[in-house]
Order: C-alpha cells, then structure tokens, then sequence
C-alpha cells in the first residue's frame, strides 16, 4: 500500500469521523447535515426532497422524524441514560412521552442485548408507533430499582425524505450506478464506510476521461431505494448497465460478494473477477443472503445489474447494528481496500472493450515487428499468449470474456490488445 493510497483511506476516514455524530434516520435533520457534508466535500451532489405522502410504488413516503431530546433520569434528576451521548439510545422513530415509570414497568421500553452485554444495540421502528430506549444490558443490569422520568422530545411531521444524486458524464450514455445509504446513526462500517468510500470514488471517476457516464446516489435504505426507483425506473432500465450497492466497506477482516438476482450480469462478472484477484478466498454469498439495497435493485420487474462488493458483511460481524460498529472497527487501510477493489471494478467495466480482427486468417506478426527474430527458450511464451487472445477476437467476446476464458490478466489481455489496436489488426465493436 502506498502512501498515496494510505493518504485515501486517512481521507475517507476523516470523512467519517466528521459525521459520525449526525442523527441520521431515514428522513430528518441528520440526513440534511450529511447530505450537507457531501455537498461541501462534492459541490455537484444535488439534493432532492420527495414530500410525506407520496406514493412510491407499494409504499408511502412516511413522516418526517425530528428529535431533539432524548433521556431516562433517576429520582435525583441524574441521566442514566442520554440520546445527547449516544444517539443508538434512542429507538429509531420514537414518538414523544414524558413519564414517571417502576423500573419494571420502563423495562418494557428498553431494548438491550444479553449475549452482548457491552454493546448498545440499534433497533428501529419506522413504520409503527412507538417509543423506546436502548442501552447495554450491562448499564440495565446497574439500575436501581427506583422510579425513572422517561422524556423523548420528538416529532412526527408532515415533511421531506430526501436523497443525494451525483452524475460524471462520460462519452456514452450508458451509465454506470452505485448506490449507497445514509439513515444508520452512529456506526461505522454499517453505514458511514459506504457513504465515504462512494465520495472517494466520485472524486476519482471525476479526475478520468470516462467512456460511460457515472450516477451515484445517497439515499435511505430501503425506502430511499424504493422511491428512487418509483421517479427513475424507466429511465434507469433504459440505460444501466452495470452497477454496485456499497456497504460495509470499511473494517480490514474480509472481503464479501452478494450477487445481483441473476447473478450473471456484467457487475457479478467484474465483482467476482476482481475480488478473486485480490483475495482468492473472499466470501461468496447468494442471492438469499440478500438484505440491503440489492433486494430493491434487483426485485423482479426492476432487475437492474446491480451486485454488491463488501468488506464484512452485513449482519455477518459480531459489531453489526451495536455501539460497537465503531470508528476503531473501520480503518483506513480497511477503507482503501473496500475503495480499491470497486475502483477496479470500475477500471474493467471502463476498459472491457469488443475487439474483432481486421484481417482474415492468421495475422503477419512479423512485418509489424510483434514476432521475435530469434528462437531460444521462452521467445515464444507472450506470442503464445498473443495468439490465442487473436483467436477470441472475434467480435463476439470482451476483453475480460478473453481473459477468463485463457487464465490470464486483464490488464495482460488489455496491454496485448492495445499492440494489435495500435497496428490496426483490431478494432472494437
């Protein structure tokens, strides 16, 4: 790893460490300030507001949260537990209530986590009405048996769900999309590593001559997803052709592949190619692992090719959904890697031309000087090499069909292809 690619991983992870603290849900004033944050790191990031009450496909855009103050107090007006120092203490979506409750009583209100004793756990409830804290069974297990003053100070409002969209136009029109999500609070690689590691990749894809155009957005999970699709599906069919959901991409334990629905599109060919280059032994998931933005992408009459590269998956590391997916848990290194393995995804898909010969028969190497003019040992093992990439360049398969089917590099097929473009015995289709 080099100190220009540290330099990225210290970069993103800066990146998230500066909105760590934002109260992200899946609509409200923490999403706003990410969005914000994006804004000022990517001033091309625009920021759409979908209204509560629209209708998105099967689903409606809910109200929006706002939560200003959340806490649990004893009888002496000490604060056992403080949405203001951590916000996983608040239940996702609480309605207001202030009250004096037992200690068994408030108990029906406070999520916790037994088998993790030290963890804060992150539970939702987004879609019906209630209140709660969480907290560490640990801090459950010192409260006194005493009376406590329950006060959540929120709102459910007639409002906005807001999204981000990013676009780097290329030559072609054909795009290329990468999803990822900003309603997780306070944890690290589920969900800041995808946010940070999709603006490492708009800044670089923004730095290169592109042939196909690049859409980036930075939604809610799932709702967010839906409503994306519900204002863009037409257009999307009509022009994706590969793409990427980017989460948990920041901890330094694996690496992961989910496939698209199909698992066949041109993503789930990169993704795999790349991933086996990097780590021969990353973990392969199925399509009934699913359980992010990818059941969306891919649900039928979508089908969008879209497959998801991950560090630690979802749900698949002790620290998911705890106080404990922490910042210490990504790394830059960790991040750089989540960030490299789809830049080279993105390099493929870039580089993955059609070549076809311009010459019947068995090209006359020699007369182009790519032919070596003395025969010893191993002179022959790049003309081999070359040769059988002439045999597959037929109009029919891609660069990294050719480089599949012969074990070799991409960037081998690439270079040697790019001998033969530069003596016209190619072109591409």
């Amino acid at each position: 790893m080099s100190s220009s690619d540290l330099a990225i991983g210290k970069m993103m992870h800066s990146w998230a460490s500066d909105m760590w603290s934002y109260p992200r849900s899946i609509t409200g004033e923490g999403v706003r300030q990410t969005l914000q944050y994006i804004q000022d790191v990517i001033p091309s990031l625009k920021v759409h507001s979908v209204p509560t009450g629209t209708k998105v496909f099967d689903w409606t855009v809910p109200e929006e949260w706002v939560i200003d103050e959340a806490y649990i107090e004893d009888e002496f007006g000490n604060r056992v537990v403080d949405f203001k120092e951590n916000n996983l203490h608040i239940l996702g979506y609480s309605i207001p209530t202030n009250q004096w409750l037992a200690l068994d009583e408030l108990k029906k209100y406070l999520y916790t986590l037994p088998d993790q004793p030290e963890a804060i756990p992150y539970v939702t409830s987004y879609y019906v009405k209630r209140w709660g804290f969480c907290l560490s069974q640990n801090q459950l297990e010192s409260l006194p048996d005493k009376k406590y003053h329950a006060v959540i100070k929120s709102e459910l409002k007639q409002g906005v769900l807001n999204y981000g969209e990013i676009l780097i136009k290329g030559e072609r029109k054909e795009e290329i999309f990468l999803s990822t999500y900003i309603c997780h609070p306070s944890m690290a690689n589920n969900e800041l590593s995808g946010p940070v590691v999709a603006m490492a990749l708009a800044n670089w894809l923004a730095s290169q001559d592109l042939r196909y155009s690049y859409r980036i957005v930075f939604i809610p999970e799932t709702i967010g997803s839906i409503t994306y699709l519900s204002r863009n599906l037409d257009y999307l069919k009509e022009n994706v052709i590969a793409g990427f959901n980017i989460s948990c991409v920041g901890d330094d334990r694996c690496y992961s592949y989910l496939p698209s629905r199909h698992g066949d599109t041109l993503s789930d060919r990169v993704a795999k190619y790349v991933l086996g280059k990097i780590d021969p032994s990353f973990k392969k998931y199925t399509w009934l692992d699913r359980g992010s933005d990818e059941r969306q992408y891919c649900s039928p009459g979508v089908d969008l090719p879209i497959a998801t590269i991950m560090r630690s998956k979802y749900g698949k590391y002790p620290e998911y959904h705890t106080s404990l997916d922490d910042l210490n848990l990504i790394t830059p290194t960790g991040l750089w890697g989540g960030y490299e393995a789809i830049r080279q995804s993105l390099q493929i898909i870039e580089e993955n031309k059609t070549p076809i010969m311009t010459v019947f028969g068995e090209p006359q190497l020699g007369k182009r000087g790519l032919y070596p003019t003395i025969s010893q040992k191993g002179a022959y093992r790049n003309i081999r090499d070359m040769m059988n990439i002439i045999t597959y360049c037929d109009g029919k398969h891609t660069l990294l069909d050719i480089a599949q089917m012969l074990s070799l590099d991409f960037t081998v097929v690439k270079d040697i292809v790019s001998k033969l473009y530069d003596n016209e015995l190619i072109i591409y289709t």
